[in-house]
């Protein structure tokens, strides 16, 4: 499958999906938003993937919407084509919040409106400290819409309020302060290499107990403290007597990698 707008890289177990809109600061049009949601979907339904890099082409992660399309979304009908093409956002946010596998962002340069909504949505986010976050939408009249739930889901209503409302922009070692960003690092060397490093660890986790724990995480928004207690009891019994924690707990006690992991 090839893409117009993305660039799909899989090494193994390990797909690198770039936004490639350089010449726009891989701002998202409605097409984009689109082939997200397929990537994605194509990820969750592939077994072999562990996990998910999203990362920007050209030295940024995303500027949010492309300020060109807003008002004339393509392939759109109905009484209001404009929110029916802006949910295509919402969308692509919801499948990447419920991958089983772990997502990685790296986060260089602009990462606001959409793009901020990606970083939130990823398990481990690395940012350069000079990187730019924020919801600048309101300065120019209009609303980071399809992005606000996942903005609160990651950082608060607080926070997400003081972003929203004074659209303010924040450097990377304040989105690490907040809870956007796990790492912060100096410039693009440290970076790389420190997306090597969590790729490293994530050989380590076993699929399955990945997805589960996921799961489990994005039950607690909607259940209650017991029913996700009674949930994860459960699963736990499950997974103890799978043959990948029978595999786990006798690599542990040998002191070897489980066969899962690479050398």
């Amino acid at each position: 499958m090839t893409y117009e707008t993305l660039l799909w890289e899989q090494n193994g177990a390990v797909v690198h999906l770039t936004l490639n809109r350089p010449d726009r600061r891989n701002a998202l049009t409605f097409p984009m938003m689109r082939e997200l949601t397929t990537a994605f979907e194509r990820t969750a339904a592939d077994p072999d993937i562990r996990v998910l890099v999203l990362q920007g082409a050209g030295g940024h992660f995303s500027a949010g919407g492309d300020l060109a399309q807003m008002r004339s979304p393509p392939e759109e009908s109905g009484p209001d084509p404009v929110a029916s093409a802006y949910r295509r956002m919402g969308e692509a946010l919801a499948a990447l919040d419920g991958l089983p596998q772990a997502v990685v962002a790296i986060v260089e340069g602009a990462c606001v409106g959409g793009g901020l909504g990606m970083a939130c949505a990823a398990d481990y986010v690395i940012t350069t400290a000079s990187a730019k976050f924020g919801m600048p939408e309101a300065r120019a009249g209009f609303i980071p819409s399809q992005i606000l739930p996942t903005v609160v889901q990651r950082i608060g209503e607080g926070q997400a309020l003081r972003l929203a409302v004074t659209a303010r922009i924040i450097d990377g070692a304040e989105a690490g302060r907040i809870g956007i960003a796990h790492e912060v690092v100096p410039d693009h060397v440290a970076l790389q290499a420190a997306k090597a490093s969590v790729l490293s660890d994530l050989t380590w986790a076993e699929p399955l107990a990945v997805a589960e724990i996921k799961r489990l995480i994005r039950l607690t928004r909607t259940q209650s403290t017991a029913a996700v207690l009674d949930d994860a009891a459960g699963s736990l019994s499950r997974l103890l007597d799978s043959p990948a924690a029978a595999e786990g707990i006798t690599a542990f006690q040998e002191k070897r990698p489980p066969n899962w992991a690479k050398p």
